[in-house]
């Protein structure tokens, strides 16, 4: 059961960022019918921020809400999938390529400092995405950040539990870009950053290919 009384973010957001994590990876297909007392239940929290949640989704295209049907997945295809991140890719691309221009000393100074952070951090997550975020706010783009901050969800919570061996792949990048960004390439910056983010998607794509194939094999 996710832990819904853990410090951070509100629970109807906590909701909604676990079901957008089972479909965005697949626990839940398309076709799937929600139940909303039954998700109350699991997750120990009334039904207010559960449909709230499902409201959320539902504005994102993940599901469908209607009067008569209930609650119904839409889901996402490997395609789809692909191609969220390359629309993410591309906004993160730009981010890098402002924050070579733009980064001031002070910043820097923390890149260097987060990035430092990653490779033994306990939690490589959050120590991933304050890296990422730094070097989105280097930017200095207040509506390139409000972009991202919705792009952004297209990327699974669990991501690296799916895929550890991105872990070691994600600092090695980092380091580069962090090269870039030194160098004031914006550049190289740029195509860093998208080639990182895209073949994030094309892995996340891959998975969900084998996974819809070894459901049609098994008739799940």
């Amino acid at each position: 059961m996710p832990d819904f009384k853990s410090i951070g973010g509100t629970v109807r957001a906590r909701a909604a960022s676990e079901l957008r994590d089972r479909i965005l990876t697949g626990q839940l297909l398309p076709g799937s019918r929600l139940d909303l007392d039954q998700i109350s239940r699991e997750f120990g929290i009334s039904r207010t921020p559960v449909r709230e949640a499902l409201l959320e989704l539902s504005y994102e295209g993940l599901v469908a809400v209607t009067p008569r049907s209930g609650i119904t997945v839409l889901g996402i295809t490997p395609d789809d999938a692909v191609d969220n991140f390359a629309v993410l890719a591309t906004l993160s691309g730009k981010a890098a390529e402002w924050a070579a221009a733009r980064i001031t000393a002070p910043e820097l100074e923390d890149l260097h400092l987060i990035a430092g952070q990653v490779a033994g951090a306990e939690d490589v997550v959050a120590a991933n995405w304050r890296f990422h975020r730094a070097v989105n706010h280097a930017s200095g783009s207040r509506r390139l950040l409000i972009y991202l901050r919705q792009a952004v969800r297209v990327v699974p919570t669990s991501y690296f539990e799916l895929f550890p061996e991105q872990v070691r792949r994600s600092q090695s990048d980092h380091a580069l870009l962090l090269e870039a960004i030194d160098s004031a390439d914006g550049v190289a910056a740029r195509t860093l950053a998208e080639t990182h983010v895209l073949d994030a998607g094309a892995a996340l794509g891959d998975w969900l290919r084998a996974r819809a194939g070894d459901h049609e094999l098994t008739g799940a």
